[in-house]
């Protein structure tokens, strides 16, 4: 069985979200350990939050299932149902099609970490559930939209994303 030296991963930062969205992700950053590994049929990356950081915009999926487990800190869930604190251990699953919006936010003074396992499939609808905003993915390409169908216009510069 091949293990995955994690301190040979390059952290990945950023965001495939527009702005004014993807600067809401500063102090996140994950390790793609199933892309280390050559997995294709699902993911699992380890996140890393910085105080005050947020794994995501608040979201659900359409077709992907998504599975986390705190490795490190605490994690605060914000899910329809509210704030739940996580520690070391403590898990959360989200069907896909269930239109529980989450998200995991570092609410602490030290940094936190997750592993986040989820479904691989070739195209993927999300939802975020906070604000009018929907990405649509299909072989690898992301293209945002309007909950209603309608392209999604960056406030800054009008152009279509």
């Amino acid at each position: 069985m091949p293990v995955i030296d994690q301190s040979k991963l390059e952290p990945r930062t950023g965001s495939i979200y527009p702005e004014p969205y993807a600067s809401e992700m500063a102090g996140r950053s994950s390790l793609r350990l199933g892309d280390a590994g050559g997995l294709t049929q699902f993911g699992a990356n380890l996140v890393i939050l910085e105080p005050g950081a947020k794994s995501s915009l608040r979201h659900w999926h359409q077709n992907q299932d998504e599975f986390v487990m705190v490795t490190e800190g605490v994690c605060t869930l914000i899910d329809d149902a509210g704030e739940t604190r996580m520690y070391p251990g403590d898990c959360a699953a989200f069907p896909a099609g269930d239109p529980n919006g989450h998200q995991l936010v570092n609410q602490t003074d030290t940094s936190a970490r997750f592993l986040v396992i989820g479904t691989r499939s070739d195209e993927e609808v999300g939802t975020y559930s906070d604000i009018d905003l929907m990405v649509r993915i299909k072989d690898g390409h992301a293209s945002f939209t309007l909950k209603d169908g309608s392209p999604f216009k960056a406030p800054e510069t009008g152009e279509s994303k």
